[in-house]
């Protein structure tokens, strides 16, 4: 609880007079969402909710750019929690437009894996805000397309976007990026959250958050952390904290809800978070993360 307060206040503080509707925020809006209620969440959930009004519940400027989507999922909680039926109305116009295109053969919509994490779950709490089933058999058949090509059906982990399906790293190996990975985690995890239970697409994304969960742990270095590159840990040896964090994240919500051995994973999980945890300077800064692009 301290670590996270004493972070979260430095992030939000920071934060604050730069709020925009951007994906590398909405990461950290999804973040300030979770902050529990007894670790002052409340000063949090006010903070959202002042940023969804001024903002008028839009999303970012690109019509089916899942970057300029991801915020939808603070949005969309706000709504789950007040009801207010202009928090989710824009949202929801954006969807059911775009889900009226027809795809492209070409290009995927989610052509690169981090878009798992940004579309998906909004699509996730729009069925279960509307009870309209027909946004989880959209985000299942794009979930689809993207998994088909990026998916390395062997190793278990995505390749970024199909222009690394044939690059390599230093040591030969394919180059599977850490905080790519974490992305599609913690999208998987917040797919399941908000999908029924009894739904019969939900064992078929239990079943990849297993896969990949079992294909990861084993490249956890020795401080708990993983590295930029999850098969070549000597390119670069400092772990890289934003996959980290993403990656115990998830696996801690699947120890959480059953959907992954608590035996084989909970180690996993307490020795990354005692792993970032030393990564916090004294101001609550968290360092060793890969700058964007």
């Amino acid at each position: 609880g301290r670590a996270r307060r004493k972070f979260g206040v430095w992030q939000l503080i920071r934060a604050r007079p730069n709020f925009n509707k951007d994906w590398t925020y909405a990461a950290l809006y999804a973040g300030f969402m979770a902050v529990p209620a007894s670790v002052a969440g409340s000063r949090y959930q006010d903070a959202m909710l002042e940023l969804g009004r001024s903002f008028a519940w839009q999303l970012g400027p690109r019509l089916t750019h899942a970057d300029d989507q991801a915020i939808g999922q603070t949005y969309m909680q706000l709504y789950l929690e007040h009801h207010d039926p202009s928090m989710m109305a824009p949202t929801r116009q954006r969807f059911d437009t775009v889900m009226e295109m027809p795809d492209n053969p070409a290009k995927p919509l989610w052509w690169w894996c981090d878009a798992l994490f940004m579309a998906p779950p909004v699509l996730a709490e729009l069925s279960k805000a509307t009870g309209d089933r027909r946004y989880l058999t959209f985000l299942d058949r794009e979930w689809s397309i993207t998994s088909g090509k990026l998916y390395d059906p062997e190793q278990h982990l995505f390749y970024r976007d199909s222009s690394f399906l044939d690059k390599h790293e230093q040591n030969g190996k394919n180059i599977f990026w850490s905080r790519g990975n974490g992305w599609v985690m913690a999208g998987l995890v917040r797919v399941l959250e908000y999908m029924p239970k009894d739904d019969p697409l939900r064992p078929k994304y239990i079943h990849q958050l297993q896969q990949m969960a079992a294909a990861i742990t084993p490249l956890q270095g020795r401080d708990g952390l993983w590295r930029p590159g999850l098969l070549d840990a000597e390119a670069y040896p400092l772990p890289e904290n934003s996959g980290s964090a993403f990656i115990t994240y998830a696996l801690a919500y699947g120890v959480r809800e059953h959907l992954l051995g608590r035996k084989r994973y909970l180690p996993v999980v307490k020795k990354a978070w005692a792993g970032l945890l030393s990564h916090i300077y004294e101001d609550g800064r968290l360092g060793c993360i890969q700058p964007i692009g």
